[in-house]
């Protein structure tokens, strides 16, 4: 930072003015360069913003679209949805077929009779003596499961807690817990199933006192005291009048995801398995829709209008505009700055060529509008959307919603020939996609479209070359503040000698 400039105090000239002209010529070379750094800069945000457009075309559509598996769309209706739900799977067959629920699976639960304490209400820490008529309780119950891999033994005495009984029983692979709230033991199997089943007995005459004493004897005479047992239970269906079980709800068969939701007693629910015509129609219909979206963009920055004698605003300019002037003049700039680009032209010509170029499918050439697909008539279109492309019979496109819908017929009645088209077609702007955007020695990184390498190389040199005429201007002004300065000293002491002549003179 220069220090402080005190000129034309002698001279009473406007030093400060006339420096600031004799170097107002160098002031634009740094002017003109940042503004050249500025359009490079836009210029790369607009790049950025396409280019990642295009990457989304290539990796969320084309990627999946090459491959005839992404087609492999399935769709299965039920005659009842409130008795079975079906998903399905790539590998599920076509056809018409018949399900019969028997039966639900069911998870094993035990609900205890309702405990009453000696002295209040029952909690977890509580100990068996607490509760009214254990007193005296002392021996063993069995846990098993009905699978036969668990069997547990379990001592029970006035000194065991509530809280001993669950941990040992959680222990042997059940759910369990205390509701101090209803003063009962609740009991589960962790699965549903036949196999996931458990039971719970007394060892011996005093194992069944200390079960009837916990509330959990399935078989106790007294009504009150008796504990409620759901059984386990394996699901039943038939498929075709073919016989599956399984120990949840959930059937795995030939492709398809059965989910009994209810029994169907006696009813034979219709499960019908066809190709999703809408699944795939949708698929190539979005895939459209990104391809115009890109095109359409690329052709308008392509043949914007020129910004000729529009350059960014310098700091100065700015001061002088209103911030809605300042927005609009910078906005002719930005929309102008791919006008004519070689790179957008190399890429939108590419895209074009493909999808309007024949595709051989069983010894024959097709073209997308042998499938009702077709761009709009030259007069027909609105500008810089001439090369998008409109499905007849699309009911969400305004144009062509009143043609026959030949896409979705063809899908419907001959899919391997849509497949195999739009595979080729998927495969051949993939491969020239990659080709556009392979790596570049000092030009361009993989996977873009555009030079980013060049135009981070460019921008660099920017910054080094106005560091450089900024220092330069510098040492200028500087110069000329010295020469001004120097004029200044010497003024001052001619003044002096002046008026020391004068003084002698006696004047």
């Amino acid at each position: 930072m220069a220090g402080m400039r005190l000129t034309g105090l002698m001279s009473g000239m406007d030093t400060e003015s006339i420096i600031q002209q004799l170097v107002e010529s160098r002031k634009t070379k740094v002017d003109k360069t940042k503004k050249a750094q500025t359009k490079l800069n836009w210029k790369q945000d607009a790049w950025k913003g396409l280019n990642t457009k295009l990457q989304n075309l290539q990796k969320k559509f084309l990627a999946n679209m090459r491959f005839s598996t992404d087609y492999a769309k399935k769709t299965t209706k039920v005659s009842n949805s409130s008795k079975i739900s079906v998903i399905t799977g790539e590998n599920a067959v076509d056809g018409v077929q018949t399900l019969e629920v028997e039966k639900l699976a069911k998870t094993g639960y035990l609900t205890g009779a309702k405990l009453e304490g000696n002295s209040g209400e029952l909690t977890a820490l509580s100990k068996i003596s607490d509760i009214k008529g254990a007193e005296n309780v002392n021996g063993t119950i069995n846990f098993a499961s009905k699978d036969g891999k668990t069997s547990i033994d379990i001592e029970i005495n006035g000194d065991t807690t509530i809280s001993d009984v669950l941990t040992q029983l959680k222990s042997a692979g059940v759910n369990a817990s205390f509701d101090a709230k209803q003063q009962r033991f609740y009991i589960s199997s962790k699965e549903s199933g036949e196999a996931n089943d458990f039971t719970i007995s007394g060892k011996d005459a005093a194992g069944a006192e200390a079960l009837a004493a916990l509330g959990l004897d399935t078989n106790n005479a007294d009504a009150s005291k008796k504990a409620t047992k759901v059984d386990g239970q394996d699901a039943v269906i038939y498929l075709n009048d073919a016989l599956y079980t399984s120990t949840n709800n959930t059937f795995e068969i030939n492709g398809l995801t059965f989910t009994a939701l209810d029994e169907t007693n006696g009813e034979k629910v219709t499960v019908t398995t066809q190709n999703d015509t809408d699944g795939i129609y949708d698929m190539l219909k979005n895939f459209l829709k990104e391809y115009n979206s890109i095109i359409n963009e690329m052709d308008k920055l392509y043949n914007a209008d020129s910004s000729k004698g529009y350059e960014p605003l310098t700091n100065e300019e700015k001061e002088a505009m209103s911030e809605s002037d300042i927005k609009e003049w910078e906005e002719k700039i930005k929309n102008s700055l791919l006008r004519r680009d070689d790179n957008l032209s190399t890429v939108s010509s590419a895209l074009k060529s493909i999808m309007s170029s024949g595709i051989e499918v069983n010894g024959k050439t097709m073209y997308l509008s042998n499938f009702g697909i077709n761009t709009l008539g030259y007069f027909e279109a609105p500008d810089n959307e001439k090369n998008a492309y409109h499905i007849d019979g699309d009911p969400d496109d305004g144009n062509t919603s009143g043609n026959p819908d030949k896409l979705k017929s063809m899908i419907s009645s001959d899919p391997d020939t849509v497949i195999s088209f739009f595979t080729q077609l998927s495969k051949n702007m993939y491969d020239k996609m990659s080709e556009l955007s392979k790596s570049v020695d000092g030009y361009r990184t993989f996977g873009n479209f555009y030079d980013d390498k060049k135009m981070k190389s460019d921008y660099d040199d920017y910054t080094s070359k106005i560091a450089e005429l900024e220092d330069k201007l510098a040492k200028y002004e500087d110069k000329w503040y010295a020469k001004f300065s120097a004029m200044e000293t010497a003024l001052a002491k001619m003044q002096q000698n002046a008026s020391a002549v004068t003084s002698l003179l006696g004047g």
